[in-house]
Protein backbone atom coordinates (compact mmCIF):
# COMPACT_ATOMS: atom_id res chain seq x y z
CA UNK A 1 0.00 0.00 0.00
CA UNK A 2 1.27 3.18 -0.74
CA UNK A 3 1.95 6.16 1.47
CA UNK A 4 -0.80 9.03 0.81
CA UNK A 5 0.95 12.35 0.70
CA UNK A 6 -0.78 15.40 2.90
CA UNK A 7 -1.83 17.34 0.08
CA UNK A 8 -3.92 14.40 -1.93
CA UNK A 9 -5.46 13.55 1.97
CA UNK A 10 -6.97 17.34 2.52
CA UNK A 11 -8.18 16.91 -1.51
CA UNK A 12 -9.76 13.50 0.27
CA UNK A 13 -11.00 15.03 3.45
CA UNK A 14 -12.72 17.93 2.33
CA UNK A 15 -14.42 16.27 -0.34
CA UNK A 16 -15.91 14.09 2.10
CA UNK A 17 -16.25 16.55 5.11
CA UNK A 18 -16.43 20.38 3.90
CA UNK A 19 -16.97 21.73 7.13
CA UNK A 20 -13.51 23.34 7.26
CA UNK A 21 -11.39 24.33 4.83
CA UNK A 22 -7.88 23.25 3.50
CA UNK A 23 -5.96 26.20 5.68
CA UNK A 24 -7.55 24.82 8.62
CA UNK A 25 -6.19 21.48 8.08
CA UNK A 26 -2.72 23.16 7.14
CA UNK A 27 -2.52 25.39 10.26
CA UNK A 28 -3.56 22.19 12.13
CA UNK A 29 -0.22 20.43 10.88
CA UNK A 30 2.03 23.58 11.54
CA UNK A 31 0.33 23.85 15.21
CA UNK A 32 1.37 20.51 16.01
CA UNK A 33 4.76 21.00 15.17
CA UNK A 34 5.02 24.08 17.03
CA UNK A 35 3.43 22.52 19.62
CA UNK A 36 6.28 19.38 19.57
CA UNK A 37 9.14 21.85 19.44
CA UNK A 38 7.89 23.88 22.35
CA UNK A 39 7.57 20.49 24.30
CA UNK A 40 10.92 19.76 23.45
CA UNK A 41 12.28 22.88 24.52
CA UNK A 42 9.93 23.04 27.90
CA UNK A 43 10.95 19.52 28.93
CA UNK A 44 14.29 18.74 26.37
CA UNK A 45 12.71 15.23 25.81
CA UNK A 46 12.44 13.61 21.96
CA UNK A 47 9.75 14.43 20.23
CA UNK A 48 6.50 11.91 21.51
CA UNK A 49 3.04 11.66 20.58
CA UNK A 50 0.42 15.00 21.78
CA UNK A 51 -2.59 14.32 23.17
CA UNK A 52 -5.69 15.93 22.76
CA UNK A 53 -5.95 18.57 25.20
CA UNK A 54 -2.00 19.45 24.65
CA UNK A 55 -2.42 19.95 20.82
CA UNK A 56 -5.26 22.24 21.61
CA UNK A 57 -2.92 24.44 23.87
CA UNK A 58 -0.69 24.59 21.15
CA UNK A 59 -3.66 25.55 18.54
CA UNK A 60 -3.93 28.53 20.90
CA UNK A 61 -0.72 29.60 21.36
CA UNK A 62 0.18 29.27 17.84
CA UNK A 63 -2.74 30.90 16.79
CA UNK A 64 -2.58 33.88 19.10
CA UNK A 65 1.08 34.11 17.60
CA UNK A 66 0.41 33.92 13.57
CA UNK A 67 -3.23 35.86 13.44
CA UNK A 68 -3.19 38.05 16.70
CA UNK A 69 -6.40 39.78 17.03
CA UNK A 70 -7.85 38.59 13.88
CA UNK A 71 -7.75 35.05 15.41
CA UNK A 72 -11.23 34.51 16.16
CA UNK A 73 -12.01 35.39 12.26
CA UNK A 74 -9.35 33.62 11.24
CA UNK A 75 -10.77 30.38 12.45
CA UNK A 76 -14.19 31.29 12.30
CA UNK A 77 -13.86 31.50 8.53
CA UNK A 78 -12.41 28.06 8.23
CA UNK A 79 -15.46 26.73 9.66
CA UNK A 80 -12.92 26.52 13.30
CA UNK A 81 -15.71 27.43 16.02
CA UNK A 82 -14.77 25.35 19.00
CA UNK A 83 -12.60 22.87 20.76
CA UNK A 84 -14.41 20.04 19.38
CA UNK A 85 -14.01 20.70 15.59
CA UNK A 86 -10.24 21.09 16.39
CA UNK A 87 -10.96 17.11 17.57
CA UNK A 88 -13.38 16.73 14.17
CA UNK A 89 -10.14 17.61 12.27
CA UNK A 90 -7.92 15.90 13.64
CA UNK A 91 -9.76 12.60 14.08
CA UNK A 92 -10.28 12.78 9.77
CA UNK A 93 -6.55 13.62 9.82
CA UNK A 94 -6.12 10.30 11.69
CA UNK A 95 -8.60 8.51 9.29
CA UNK A 96 -6.64 9.46 6.79
CA UNK A 97 -3.07 7.97 7.95
CA UNK A 98 -1.71 11.36 8.27
CA UNK A 99 -1.87 11.78 12.33
CA UNK A 100 -1.52 9.23 14.65
CA UNK A 101 -3.18 7.88 17.51
CA UNK A 102 -2.94 5.48 20.34
CA UNK A 103 -5.53 3.53 22.22
CA UNK A 104 -6.48 6.50 24.70
CA UNK A 105 -7.25 9.27 22.06
CA UNK A 106 -10.37 9.78 21.72
CA UNK A 107 -12.93 12.80 20.43
CA UNK A 108 -14.06 13.33 24.10
CA UNK A 109 -10.61 14.50 24.46
CA UNK A 110 -11.49 17.40 22.38
CA UNK A 111 -14.42 18.52 24.44
CA UNK A 112 -15.07 21.82 25.99
CA UNK A 113 -11.43 22.15 26.82
CA UNK A 114 -11.56 26.14 26.59
CA UNK A 115 -13.85 28.42 25.41
CA UNK A 116 -12.72 30.12 22.29
CA UNK A 117 -13.69 33.42 23.08
CA UNK A 118 -11.96 33.42 26.44
CA UNK A 119 -9.14 32.16 24.76
CA UNK A 120 -8.82 34.11 21.76
CA UNK A 121 -10.39 37.73 22.68
CA UNK A 122 -9.82 38.03 25.93
CA UNK A 123 -6.06 38.70 25.29
CA UNK A 124 -6.61 41.33 22.85
CA UNK A 125 -8.87 43.30 25.54
CA UNK A 126 -7.96 46.25 26.64
CA UNK A 127 -6.98 45.86 30.48
CA UNK A 128 -9.23 47.38 33.67
CA UNK A 129 -8.95 51.29 33.62
CA UNK A 130 -7.17 52.73 36.74
CA UNK A 131 -8.09 55.98 37.32
CA UNK A 132 -5.65 58.54 36.31
CA UNK A 133 -4.15 60.01 39.32
CA UNK A 134 -2.36 63.63 39.09
CA UNK A 135 0.53 64.45 40.51
CA UNK A 136 -0.30 67.17 43.54
CA UNK A 137 -1.09 70.68 41.83
CA UNK A 138 2.17 72.61 42.86
CA UNK A 139 1.71 76.54 44.34
CA UNK A 140 1.36 78.98 42.05
CA UNK A 141 4.86 81.13 41.98
CA UNK A 142 4.61 84.38 44.03
CA UNK A 143 4.67 87.65 41.93
CA UNK A 144 7.66 89.61 43.01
Amino acid sequence: MQKIGFAEALDSIVVTDPRYSREAYVFLRDALDYTTKQQKKLKGAPIRHVAGPELLEGVRQYALKEFGPMVLTVLSYWGVRCCEDIGHMVFNLIGAGIFGKTEEDSIEDFKSVYDFKEAFVKPFQPGKRVPLQLPPALPAPKAS
